[in-house]
């Protein structure tokens, strides 16, 4: 063949093909005449084909266990989905047992403070005393009353000052009779109030007091006012007076003729002959007022 430069153009070189595996499975025949590239990468070919087929079996045999692993665990789901299992008791610990209430310590009591309280004078039996004494023991009592667990310990207690006189005879014949009767004659503080103002408190004071106050004795002569008014206010009631009217005329009576002249011509709302209040401050006052001229 003729070519445009005299020289044949250079021709590429021919693949190397590797040879075949000797033990390649795959057999394919060939023409005699076939040239040893050609068969060289036939064989070669057939053997990577080889290849892939075993890769390909293993990856069947692969997806055939996981697709049989799976159909296995979709029948356990199923089945639990359709017979779900008793839900599992939660072990949780027993409650507290709730400990006794604790009641709170008891308050201690709260001590009152009395006022330091005086007993009795000691009393001989003489009657001009015996309503002090009654009124001493019974202000005593009623002061300080837990001292005393019954009637019996006060009626005791006021004996105790029973000392000289009618008065420790009468207290020594109270035991007496206990002793020869073994009942102690007064049972409660009212019957010693009855037998002590029989035996102890002056004899008809009613009468006593009327004929003070219907005579010139109560006046008030030279005492203060303030003084003619106690004296005057404890008959009054020993007597058993109450009317205003018969208070004033009394108190009106008994007082200094001055100190009655000034209360009858004050020259604004002299008080009135009812009210006997009206005419003890108005006595009062004018007696302080007396009092304040003297002293300058």
């Amino acid at each position: 063949m003729d070519y445009p430069s005299g020289q044949p153009p250079n021709r590429l070189p021919s693949p190397v093909i590797p040879n075949p595996p000797k033990n390649s499975t795959l057999q394919m025949s060939l023409p005699s005449d076939t040239p040893q590239g050609i068969a060289d990468a036939l064989g070669y070919l057939q053997h990577h084909l080889q290849e892939l087929m075993e890769r390909q079996h293993v990856s069947e045999n692969n997806i055939n266990s996981t697709r049989a692993a799976l159909t296995a665990q979709l029948q356990q789901l199923t089945q639990l989905v359709a017979n779900p299992p008793p839900p599992a008791v939660p072990n949780t610990p027993p409650p507290p047992v709730p400990s006794p209430p604790v009641s709170p310590p008891p308050a201690l009591p709260v001590r009152r403070t009395c006022p330091k309280l005086s007993c009795p004078l000691d009393f001989n039996g003489e009657r001009h005393n015996g309503r002090a004494f009654l009124n001493s023991c019974s202000f005593y009592i009623r002061l300080a009353p837990e001292q005393f667990h019954d009637e019996q310990e006060r009626i005791l207690w006021a004996l105790m000052f029973f000392k000289g006189g009618h008065a420790t005879k009468w207290s020594e014949n109270v035991f007496r009779q206990e002793a020869d009767t073994d009942v102690f004659s007064i049972q409660t503080w009212g019957d010693f109030e009855q037998q002590f103002q029989l035996h102890f408190f002056p004899a008809n004071v009613e009468a006593d007091v009327i004929n003070a106050l219907e005579g010139t004795s109560y006046h008030q002569g030279n005492r203060m006012v303030d003084d003619y008014l106690d004296s005057f206010q404890a008959l009054v009631s020993d007597a058993g007076y109450t009317d205003p009217w018969t208070l004033v005329v009394k108190f009106r009576q008994g007082l200094r003729l001055g100190i009655q002249n000034q209360i009858a011509t004050m020259p604004y709302r002299p008080p009135a002959d009812t009210d006997p209040d009206a005419w003890y401050r108005a006595a009062r006052r004018i007696d302080q007022a007396c009092l304040a001229n003297e002293a300058f």
